[in-house]
């Protein structure tokens, strides 16, 4: 060894500082809210399973204060989450040609967020049906 030490790069530590840090960090997790939103749907099918009482109870779950706010939580995080997603999908995709030019960027991402926000419509529609 020749004595020289190697060369290390300094970490910064701020580095919620630096914006594309922070988007992708939070574009990440954005992850939790889906998750934890799956995780509260799997519970319900569970309930489901073990009888009137346990689901009773898990509705009861879902109509409380901080059931709430957690699902408004989650919503935030799951319309982020898809508003990031289909932002990204265009630089990911391959380039996308219809009758000989490329689809912009913009336009798949508008594509992609109205398909997303119509099925959010249809879904209300549908639950408001079922529950009448």
């Amino acid at each position: 060894m020749s004595g020289r030490r190697p060369y290390v790069r300094a970490i910064d530590r701020y580095w919620w500082a630096h914006s594309p840090y922070l988007g992708y960090t939070v574009r990440e997790a954005t992850g939790v809210a889906v998750a934890g939103y799956g995780i509260v749907l799997l519970s319900g099918i569970i309930c489901l399973a073990r009888g009137e009482a346990a689901y009773t109870a898990w509705i009861d779950f879902l109509t409380s204060r901080w059931s709430v706010a957690l699902h408004l939580a989650f919503l935030a995080g799951m319309v982020l989450h898809a508003v990031t997603w289909f932002r990204i999908m265009p630089k990911t995709m391959p380039r996308l040609v219809v009758g000989g030019e490329a689809v912009p960027q913009r336009l798949i991402t508008a594509i992609g967020l109205s398909v997303a926000a119509a099925s959010f419509v249809i879904m209300l529609v549908a639950a408001k049906w079922m529950l009448s």
